[in-house]
């Protein structure tokens, strides 16, 4: 046994931020731009490449759903080395394809890699260094996911423009397969009893840092379940609201505010994100209640829907302190269910309910993109759309105290 003096866990949330931010800065955040580069290399349609994208999200969403069960099966550090391996292999697949099936050869490589290192991937990895500061370290890790968007982005770009696709996309996936394959040795591996130490940097004279949840097992179809089906629905809801609002809009901004101001308010949305991830880490404290927190994100982010609507008549101050408003919810999105479900469940069904519950809203929010452009002969629907599903996401969580 390896005792530390310092409490090993911030280690694990600053590689949790560096995984999060390759991890999405690829998986997340880079098919877009590679979907402008492929279009233009090879004059693939916009149409197939966005059914690659689609593919990407689903395939993640069916391997997340059997992440905890392949953490038991090889481990966690193999897993995520198996993970950054595969996204290295799926991000070259992308860059180098010269036919359509070449590219449906490689996306279920590199979404498989971004399935195992992001999300629920995290959260298994954080989640047994803290109980009572577990929200401010998930958001702190999860922030890595906004620092990937704020700068992998134009880092994409810029690398592709430099370098071609090809070259640009080997030295990224070489980069991230390098630095993960330490990382989940150095700081994944070890346990709070490897190190001598509790959760939270309790001290081990202190005794256990927390009574285990007295909660009902999590068994069978988990959907008969309140707890899981009310968490699942709503933070599928929510996601499927803001992915799919998102992803139209820059565009909707340029006209109004021409490209680089609307690449601005974009940035400044993200900007957003990552405060807000840590306004809730600091102000959710042990006894608060995640749900009703949940709750006010999602109504948050209806009324910065309501400001973009009122903004899109002429606006500009009003349309900017909108996208302001709904980014202080993006964050949270995503780093507060797996929050709820450490309130709702017990420690051994903790990684199952994150990962069926992470897997639902990917499945979800992949359809989000094509449904609300669907919307777009008027852009005032995308708005009343994405603030009407948030307040019912909102209604959602609350339904099961």
């Amino acid at each position: 046994m390896k005792t530390e003096t310092r409490f090993f866990g911030w280690k694990v949330v600053q590689a949790g931020f560096v995984t999060a931010f390759f991890a999405w800065g690829i998986g997340f955040y880079g098919p877009p731009i590679f979907l402008q580069s492929l279009s233009q290399q090879h004059g693939w349609p916009i149409g197939l490449l966005s059914a690659a994208i689609t593919v990407q999200f689903l395939t993640g969403a069916a391997v997340v759903s059997q992440l905890a069960g392949l953490h038991r099966r090889f481990g966690q550090v193999a897993v995520l080395r198996a993970g950054a391996a595969l996204t290295a292999i799926g991000l070259l697949g992308w860059a180098t394809a010269q036919q359509p099936w070449q590219l449906f050869l490689a996306v279920p490589l590199s979404a498989a890699g971004w399935a195992v290192t992001s999300g629920a991937a995290l959260n298994a990895a954080v989640a047994p260094w803290f109980i009572h500061r577990r929200p401010m370290a998930l958001g702190m890790a999860y922030n890595g996911a906004s620092f990937g968007g704020l700068i992998m982005s134009p880092l994409w770009v810029a690398l592709i423009g430099a370098l071609g696709f090809s070259a640009a996309a080997g030295l990224v996936g070489a980069i991230f397969a390098v630095l993960l394959w330490w990382m989940a040795g150095r700081f994944f591996a070890p346990t709070p009893a490897a190190m001598g130490q509790q959760p939270d940097g309790e001290a081990l004279s202190a005794g256990p840092a927390a009574p285990p949840i007295e909660a009902a097992p999590l068994t069978g179809n988990p959907w008969r379940d309140a707890r899981f089906a009310t968490l699942t629905a709503a933070a599928s809801l929510a996601l499927f609201a803001q992915i799919g609002l998102v992803a139209h809009l820059f565009s909707i901004l340029v006209p109004m505010l021409g490209a680089g101001a609307a690449g601005l308010a974009m940035g400044g949305a993200t900007g957003c994100a990552i405060l807000g991830r840590m306004v809730v880490g600091r102000l959710l404290r042990p006894g608060a209640s995640r749900r009703q927190a949940a709750a006010l994100n999602g109504v948050v982010q209806a009324a910065g829907s309501a400001l973009m609507l009122a903004g899109s008549f002429g606006s500009v101050p009003v349309m900017l302190a909108g996208c302001a408003l709904f980014g202080l919810g993006i964050g949270n999105a995503t780093s507060l269910p797996p929050l709820i479900a450490q309130r709702d469940f017990r420690a051994e069904d903790l990684p199952r309910a994150v990962a069926l519950v992470t897997a639902t809203g990917q499945a979800a929010y992949a359809f989000a993109p094509v449904t609300f452009g669907l919307l777009r002969f008027d852009s005032a629907l995308l708005f009343l759309a994405a603030g009407a599903l948030q307040l019912v996401a909102a209604a959602l969580i609350l339904a099961r105290r």
